[in-house]
C-alpha cells in the first residue's frame, strides 16, 4: 500500500481523483484491511495545514484527539478526552471520530456548537452541515463554529461490552433576538438528538428547563433527562465565560 501525504488542498484532490482511500489514524479500518486486504493507495491529511487547525472557532479534521486543548470550547475538549484509551487518543483523528465511527463521541459537542463542516471532494472544498457529512461520508477538512458563551459535556459511565454510554452536551449562544439560546444534544445508544430553546436574561433555570422538557430531549427516558437536567443546571449557573 502506498501512503500519500498531500501538503496542499489541490494535491489532496489529485490523490482522491486517483483513488487514494482517505484515512486518519486508521484506528477504525486497520483490522478490516488486515482481514479483507489493503488498498493500493491511502491518503492521510496529517501534513495538510488546512486539516490541522486548532482554535476558538475551528478544528481540523486531521487533528489527533490528544492535541485538542483549551484553545477549543470546553464541550469539544472534554469530548475528545473521553474517547477510548490514551493509546487511541494519540492516533485517532477528529474526522475519523465524526465520519468514520459509529459512536461519534465528538458529534454531540459539534452539534451544540452549531458547527459547520468544511469538506473536500475531487473538484472542490466547500462548507456544509453535519447532517450531509454523516449521510454521505464526506472527507472532513475541518469544523467551524461561532465561539459560544459557554459549553459543557458529560459522558456517563458505561459497561464493557454493553451499549454505548449516554452522552450529553450543551452550549449557550447569543441569539439573533438579543437573548440567549441553549442548545442540547444527547447520544442515546447510537442515535443523537439535538434541540434548542431561547430565553431572555430574566429567565431562571427552572423556566429554561421547563421549555426544554417540552422538546424531544425532554421526552427521553428518565436517566437521560436527569443527565440533561444536571448538565444544563450547571451550565446556567456559571458566570458568563467559556
Amino acid at each position: 500500500m502506498l501512503l500519500r501525504l498531500p501538503t496542499s488542498v489541490s494535491e489532496a484532490q489529485e490523490c482522491m481523483a486517483e483513488g487514494a482511500v482517505p484515512i486518519g489514524g486508521a484506528t477504525l479500518i486497520w483490522a478490516t484491511w488486515q482481514r479483507d486486504g489493503f488498498p493500493e493507495q491511502a491518503m492521510s491529511l496529517r501534513d495538510l495545514p488546512e486539516a490541522n487547525t486548532i482554535g476558538r472557532e475551528t478544528l481540523g479534521g486531521a487533528v489527533i484527539l490528544n492535541r485538542i486543548d483549551d484553545r477549543v470550547p470546553e464541550a469539544l475538549r472534554r469530548a475528545a478526552a473521553t474517547v477510548g484509551t490514551g493509546a487511541v487518543r494519540r492516533t485517532a483523528t477528529v474526522g475519523g471520530n465524526i465520519v468514520g465511527s459509529t459512536l461519534r463521541c465528538l458529534l454531540p459537542a459539534a452539534l451544540v456548537l452549531e458547527a459547520r463542516a468544511v469538506v473536500l471532494d475531487p473538484d472542490s472544498a466547500y462548507e456544509t452541515d453535519l447532517t450531509e457529512v454523516l449521510a454521505k461520508g464526506h472527507l472532513l477538512l475541518g469544523l467551524r463554529w461561532r465561539d459560544p458563551i459557554s459549553s459543557a459535556y458529560r459522558k456517563l459511565p458505561g459497561e464493557a461490552g454493553g451499549p454505548p454510554p449516554l452522552v450529553v452536551a450543551a452550549a449557550l449562544h447569543t441569539a439573533d433576538t438579543g437573548g440567549t439560546r441553549l442548545r442540547v444534544a444527547v447520544r442515546d445508544g447510537y442515535d443523537v438528538i439535538t434541540e434548542s430553546t431561547e430565553y431572555d436574561a430574566g429567565s431562571d433555570s427552572a423556566q429554561v428547563l421547563d421549555d426544554l422538557r417540552r422538546t424531544a430531549v425532554g421526552a427521553l427516558h428518565a436517566t437521560a433527562w436527569e443527565a440533561v437536567h444536571e448538565l444544563v443546571t450547571d451550565l446556567l449557573s456559571r458566570p458568563s465565560g467559556r
